[in-house]
């Protein structure tokens, strides 16, 4: 075959990156398939917006099902985003026997078992990498490079829009509100930004990462996670006091008899490699039993990384549609399915080191009721600083405890709810001691 044939659906900021990879560097991809890689058709509903690139109004329309069902297309990559429509693409697709290219993370952690199972059965090639950490090719390395190791711990920064939100808060001292604000008016961030700054985003690619991982989907409704909206400039003051720096991290171990799968801010300590990533950066940290430590770093979004992550996916399946393929490696690279679901521990049975701040008047015995009611649920206190009177006559006492269990902190800021010595609900972080 000479020419391998593919159909867009969705023309964002991604297809527009990907169809301007494909022309700009055609020779390049050309001599590297073995074959032409041809954009047939692209579907989107809105065939007026000015992408900033040429493209023949000939090979435009707005009905996905033409790309679907046109015998001479070979992939269909699909970049409209979204759930229920996307999904039913995609299954059509599989069933008309065409090869499928997504960056649909939502997509895949939420509904991914279903098309894995359809991809199978019917002997097609599903691939996705630029659905987790934009231009970085982790998937392509969990599915390859790193396929002979058993990946015990993976620390990742996954969310552009948090890092450049938390960048923005520690280096200028800004307050959450106005860097959100000024991210959208930049364009790095949409409007809201919900589910980037509430760890949901994070949470959908780490649930990728992990289904390759041990080779199953894993339940996304039970991963831990919680956003960056409570974060104020003074726990990132007192956080550089204490010698970390907080980041939104997605967080995943093997335990042996189950795993560790979370999402949520945490302070990390400012000699970690993943504490001096920042801005729109993203970057994943894991260990293999054989490898050892690796690092993956770039941009995690935009129009030019994403594209040529997926522009890479193309290219892998035309080049096995060129040698003539039959069989095609499974989704998530696993000949030989897990025999047991993937057990996820609940965040309650986590053991971590925490930092409490309290807002509490000035007054005698704050700090011991305070440290008694930690000392009760067993938690004990590593390190305290205590703030001068605020404009509202509190002051803040923050503490930095030793390793304690999620439960017993919980139980112990509830007891502590409706404490007449509080000013303000407490605030809690996770230390990562990785």
């Amino acid at each position: 075959m000479s020419q391998v044939n593919i159909g867009i659906i969705g023309f964002g900021t991604v297809g527009a990156g990907t169809f301007e990879a494909l022309n700009t560097n055609q020779e390049l991809i050309t001599n590297r398939v073995g074959a032409k890689v041809v954009v047939k058709k692209i579907a989107d509903l809105d065939l007026e917006t000015d992408r900033g690139i040429f493209v023949d109004p000939n090979i435009m329309t707005t009905n996905a099902m033409e790309l679907i069902d046109d015998p001479e297309i070979d992939i269909i990559v699909e970049l409209m985003g979204g759930l229920e429509k996307a999904e039913e693409f995609i299954l059509k697709a599989i069933k008309n026997g065409k090869h499928v290219v997504t960056a649909n993370k939502a997509l895949l952690a939420e509904k991914g078992e279903k098309i894995y199972r359809a991809a199978i059965k019917y002997g097609i090639n599903i691939s996705f990498e630029a659905s987790v950490g934009g231009g970085i090719p982790i998937i392509g390395a969990l599915k390859d490079g790193l396929s002979a190791n058993r990946i015990k711990t993976i620390i990742g920064i996954l969310n552009g829009t948090s890092n450049y939100i938390l960048t923005r808060m520690t280096n200028e001292g800004l307050p959450y509100e106005q860097v959100v604000q000024e991210a959208v008016k930049l364009g790095f961030a949409e409007n809201p930004p919900t589910l980037d700054v509430n760890g949901t985003d994070a949470a959908h690619k780490l649930a990728i990462i992990v289904s390759i991982i041990f080779g199953a989907p894993v339940p996304f409704d039970q991963i831990y996670r919680e956003g960056i909206d409570f974060i104020t400039p003074d726990d990132i003051r007192f956080a550089d006091e204490f010698g970390y720096n907080i980041k939104l991290l997605a967080i995943a171990r093997d335990l042996g008899e189950g795993l560790e799968v979370r999402v949520h801010p945490a302070m990390i300590s400012k000699h970690h490699i993943l504490a001096n990533v920042n801005d729109a950066y993203n970057a994943i940290f894991l260990e293999g039993d054989f490898v050892g430590p690796n690092l993956f770093y770039g941009l995690g979004a935009g129009k030019h990384p994403t594209g040529s992550a997926v522009v890479a996916d193309i290219m892998n399946v035309a080049r096995q549609i060129k040698l003539g393929a039959k069989n095609f490696t499974p989704p998530l690279a696993h000949a030989i399915q897990p025999k047991q679901n993937i057990c996820i521990h609940s965040i309650d049975e986590l053991t971590s080191a925490y930092y409490i701040r309290f807002s509490a008047l000035d007054q005698p015995g704050v700090l011991s009721r305070i440290s008694g009611i930690l000392s009760k649920h067993d938690i004990s206190i590593s390190s305290v600083i205590q703030k001068g009177r605020q404009i509202d006559g509190s002051v803040s006492i923050v503490m930095l405890t030793h390793e304690s269990r999620e439960i017993q902190v919980q139980n112990a800021l509830e007891e502590m709810k409706g404490m007449e010595i509080l000013t303000k609900k407490p605030v809690m972080i996770r230390v990562e001691q990785q």
